[in-house]
């Protein structure tokens, strides 16, 4: 598993983490800030997901 799977699904929980604290407290930077995290994590997470399938792909064309 890439690091960036890794790195961008801890983004997407601290994003979704932040935004609800914002929605609770009222405070609508923090819920966008929060939106803006998880958005990050989201493609993150889909960099990742394509390194993985382009690695899985050159090590099948290897054997």
């Amino acid at each position: 598993m890439d690091k960036d799977r890794i790195e961008g699904s801890a983004k997407q929980a601290q994003g979704a983490l932040k935004e609800v604290a914002g929605k609770l407290t009222g405070d609508s930077k923090l819920k966008a800030e929060g939106a803006a995290d998880k958005l990050t994590g989201k493609l993150q997470n889909a960099v990742g997901g394509a390194k993985d399938a382009l690695r899985d792909a050159l090590d099948d064309a290897k054997h």
